[in-house]
């Protein structure tokens, strides 16, 4: 089972909460970035906060028009974008405010964004793929398999090749 092998940037560095990614890598548009970040914004106006945006669109997306022949050359530029890997901490809030309005803010958010995201706090465990590491599990431990299978039982499975 491939687990990714990283757990950079899935746990809250500078912030008291966060908002995580928790379903495959995406690439996610810096405008898509900029209306979520402006609706965590609107639903926490009139509070003291710092907001930290822990991704930057610097990847360039340039696109050819429709029913355009191969070739040509690479087309003109359309707009930048980010890849997010799986389990990425996207956004980080830091000030004094209740769990539950910045719940709200960052559901709000993440229903701007493509993709699955959840909640998480500081000091929540780091993420390798999907897979929550806690405290006792090591990269070994993850990266083998699940089930051992004795080799009587593995070759009782396979049919034989001549009738008995």
């Amino acid at each position: 089972m491939r687990t990714g092998g990283s757990t950079k940037g899935t746990t809250v560095v500078w912030g008291d909460f966060g908002l995580r990614m928790r379903d495959h890598d995406r690439r996610i548009a810096a405008k898509q970035l900029q209306i979520a970040a402006d609706a965590i914004k609107m639903r926490l106006r009139g509070q003291r906060y710092r907001l930290y945006t822990r991704v930057c669109a610097n990847i360039g997306v340039y696109t050819s028009g429709n029913e355009v022949r191969m070739g040509k050359g690479k087309g003109s530029f359309d707009y930048w974008a980010a890849r997010v890997a799986v389990s990425r901490v996207l956004f980080e809030l830091k000030g004094d405010l209740h769990e539950q309005i910045v719940r709200d803010a960052f559901r709000l958010a993440g229903n701007k964004l493509p993709g699955l995201y959840e909640f998480v706090r500081k000091g929540d465990p780091p993420v390798m793929g999907i897979t929550k590491v806690e405290a006792g599990t090591t990269l070994e431990e993850m990266q083998r398999p699940k089930l051992k299978l004795p080799m009587d039982v593995t070759a009782g499975r396979i049919p034989a090749t001549t009738p008995p």
